[in-house]
């Protein structure tokens, strides 16, 4: 029976070494992004490399509605959906107040809106299927407040707990639900939230995008809950657990100073 996996944000960076690996293990791939161009190269690339099939829907998940579409297009072709990684989403970085307003609110129509919206809409789908997955992508900032990326790690920590709340209400269904939380990855999320002036931080700590996929790809199919991805992260993560939230606030301003 042919299997065929939905990815959001696939045109580059994780959504992209997810989309690889899937199509490594045999997976027919329906690809999600912004860039037509990116898509239809790693279409093609994937057709050519591992005799999958591969189709693709140029889309910007941040615009109201576009979910929905997406979930039209997905339902609308008559393929076995068994897995659904929603990978697509971005960051702001700047004080809440002096950042504007329309911006901040299309990074949370992203972060949040099109990941509720789109696994409300397929749920149907993966539910028909005799093992199914769901594959959220988080970031392990869900685990503490950072100001000046405010919004982000709030949108952040809503994939988290929603994640864990829907993997337990699905439990006795075939659908499994994993959370997937990297800390800095050479995706281009710096450049893209305008962190710029901070880089050379993040270039310290960096995971390449194929490693952290290769561990949200088996840690989904070993049905973990929560997969931080390297041992400072997890550590990070536990840290901000356990010690108390004023200093880890500090050291999270100290950090991401603007």
């Amino acid at each position: 029976m042919e299997n065929y996996a939905l990815i959001t944000g696939a045109s580059r960076g994780i959504g992209k070494s997810i989309a690889m690996l899937l199509a490594q293990k045999g997976y027919h791939l329906l690809l999600v992004a912004r860039s037509e161009t990116e898509l239809q190269q790693l279409a093609a690339s994937v057709q050519q490399e591992y005799k999958v099939k591969a189709q693709y829907l140029a889309i910007d998940l941040s615009i109201p509605g576009a979910a929905k579409q997406v979930a039209d297009w997905c339902t609308g072709l008559p393929v076995p959906l068994s897995i659904l990684i929603n990978n697509a989403g971005y960051g702001l970085w700047g004080h809440f107040s002096q950042t504007g307003l329309s911006g901040q609110m299309n990074m949370l129509n992203l972060n949040i809106n099109a990941v509720v919206e789109l696994t409300h809409y397929l749920l149907p789908a993966l539910k028909a299927q005799q093992q199914s997955y769901i594959l959220n992508v988080a970031s392990t900032a869900a685990y503490q407040a950072v100001p000046t990326l405010a919004l982000y790690s709030a949108s952040k920590a809503f994939i988290l707990s929603y994640s864990r709340a829907i993997r337990v209400e699905l439990k006795d269904t075939p659908v499994s639900v994993s959370c997937l939380c990297p800390g800095p990855t050479d995706t281009g999320f710096v450049q893209r939230a305008g962190m710029d002036a901070i880089a050379h931080i993040a270039e310290k700590f960096n995971m390449p995008p194929q490693k952290v996929a290769e561990m949200g790809i088996k840690g989904m199919f070993n049905k973990k809950a929560e997969i931080i991805t390297g041992f400072l992260n997890r550590v990070m993560a536990f840290g901000s657990r356990h010690l108390s939230k004023a200093l880890v606030e500090k050291v999270s301003a100290g950090l991401y100073k603007v």
